[in-house]
């Protein structure tokens, strides 16, 4: 998707989150189902398959707030598979409640289940038909140096436990502060759970490679989301303050967030510590290739969530309860990516390029030669023109009708204000609104941009009820599920032929 010295050719993908898979023991992540979508996908004549982060997710379930940058979600392991493996029995598994909806995710229920379950597997691991060959593995795995975060992750987890679920700022000082002394005594005390949470990160990875491996077998490239923040209650923060601005106490100093805007009177604060770019230039952006670096490990491309933050960030004051006063400071700027380039090739990336553009970030996403992203339903504002018209695309973009964060396409189109709703079937030709979906795919397969990708939901034509997730809100969100029955011939026969008519076949 960057640049390349190879003539580009035109693609299509779906985004579907991984999580919107439904199994009968919760969350179909890695189970028969997404080998299921990765056949139909290879089917309907697609190339890539964009999911979110899969990071281990907290309060709130957002896979933009995760306790790893490395770690994977014990959610997506495929309980099938232990079953065949004898981790479990089918008895076992079948006595817990994943929740009652086909249609929507119940984390309460998939966190009391899940981890009770998986350490029942944990457990019977010297009972399972082979039980030498995946236990050196196991060993294998603990003792690779591409797993050398695994140690402080499964420590953090069973300290978070220990610490009835609560931010690691509040732990004892020996342990918040990381005295050697302490840590040691804790790696002592914990070191059953400690095993547990490197034990469900090697099922994790194995479980995804091998769906990646088969995808990959069917010519589908898997499209995977670096947030560019850390969650301050997370292992990365909590093992590595030294990268962050952070005070002698480990506590943030400024944090991230975006100023007021038409959207939101008072601004966003999100919250997340901020890093200590001169640090990380001195290292030689060490940190920062270790991450992305893993992210080639999980996904063939990696969108680059926020990338404004790195041309230039925004700064707010710990602990004020809104993000109206703030700072704007310089990023790392072009010399990350250039670092990024020389250390790991030439890899495929999209930069998440959405909102308000300064002309420094403008020029920073063309240096990097890397696409940006075209949103339609950010084109029809009746007002004005608009860069998110196809007829101003660049072939170097990647055009989507919506995105995780947006409306469906049909709630969207349903919610119009009536001038905009008008121009929209103007510029479309939608002559009815039953249409109105399958038009705006239409447009996003006609554009000249190399690759369109269209959220599983629009192909769907759902309406609002179908959305992931409304941006600033808590609760309801990253719940959503695809029905088990929604993927027929019919449809996919019908994208099939939008890859053709459009040149986007794989």
């Amino acid at each position: 998707m960057a640049k390349s010295n190879k003539k580009q050719t035109r693609a299509c993908g779906v985004l579907l989150p991984i999580f919107s898979l439904a199994s009968e023991y919760g969350i179909g992540a890695f189970s028969k189902e997404a080998y299921d979508f990765v056949d139909f996908l290879e089917k309907a004549g697609q190339r890539y398959w964009q999911i979110l982060p899969l990071g281990p997710t907290s309060y709130g379930d957002s896979p933009y707030q995760s306790f790893s940058t490395f770690a994977g979600n014990p959610y997506f392991i495929d309980i099938t598979e232990l079953i065949s493996l004898g981790l479990l029995t089918r008895e076992e598994a079948d006595k817990y409640d994943f929740g009652e909806s086909d249609e929507y995710i119940d984390y309460e229920k998939m966190y009391k289940s899940r981890f009770r379950l998986l350490m029942s597997a944990f457990e019977n691991l010297d009972k399972a038909t082979n039980a030498k060959t995946i236990r050196k593995e196991f060993e294998d795995f603990k003792k690779s140096s591409d797993n050398d975060w695994l140690q402080d992750y499964s420590l953090f987890m069973a300290l978070k436990n220990a610490n009835g679920g609560r931010s690691w700022n509040t732990w004892e000082e020996g342990i918040r502060l990381r005295k050697k002394e302490a840590i040691k005594e804790a790696l002592v005390k914990y070191a059953d759970e400690v095993e547990f949470y490197s034990f469900l990160q090697f099922l994790f990875l194995k479980q995804w490679s091998a769906l990646k491996a088969y995808a990959n077998g069917k010519g589908i490239e898997i499209i995977g989301d670096i947030p560019i923040y850390v969650a301050f209650d997370s292992a990365d923060t909590w093992a590595n303050p030294e990268l962050f601005q952070l005070d002698k106490e480990n506590t943030p100093i400024d944090v991230a967030g975006c100023p007021p805007d038409a959207f939101s009177a008072t601004g966003q604060l999100w919250g997340n510590p901020l890093y200590k770019w001169d640090y990380h230039k001195k290292t030689g952006y060490k940190w920062w290739m270790k991450r992305i670096g893993h992210c080639y490990k999980l996904y063939d491309v990696v969108r680059i969530d926020h990338f404004r933050g790195f041309d230039e960030y925004y700064a707010i004051p710990y602990g004020n309860p809104t993000a109206e006063i703030g700072e704007w400071r310089k990023g790392p700027g072009y010399e990350l990516f250039e670092t990024m380039k020389r250390e790991l090739g030439d890899k495929k990336v999209i930069a998440e390029d959405l909102g308000y553009l300064t002309p420094s970030v403008i020029k920073l996403v063309k240096k990097t030669g890397f696409p940006g992203m075209k949103i339609l339903q950010f084109a029809f504002d009746s007002r004005e023109e608009s860069d998110y018209l196809p007829h101003n695309y660049t072939k170097n973009c990647i055009v989507y009708t919506g995105t995780h964060d947006n409306e469906t396409t049909r709630g969207w189109f349903d919610n119009l204000p009536r001038a905009d709703k008008k121009f929209c079937k103007e510029y479309l030709g939608i002559h009815y609104a039953k249409d109105a979906v399958w038009e705006l795919i239409r447009a996003a397969f006609a554009s000249v941009s190399d690759t369109a990708i269209i959220p599983m939901q629009d192909y769907l034509e759902l309406d609002m009820s179908a959305r992931v997730n409304t941006p600033s809100t808590l609760g309801g969100n990253w719940v959503w599920r695809m029905k088990k029955d929604a993927l027929t011939d019919e449809l996919c026969g019908k994208m099939h032929d939008f890859a053709r008519i459009y040149g986007r076949l794989r």
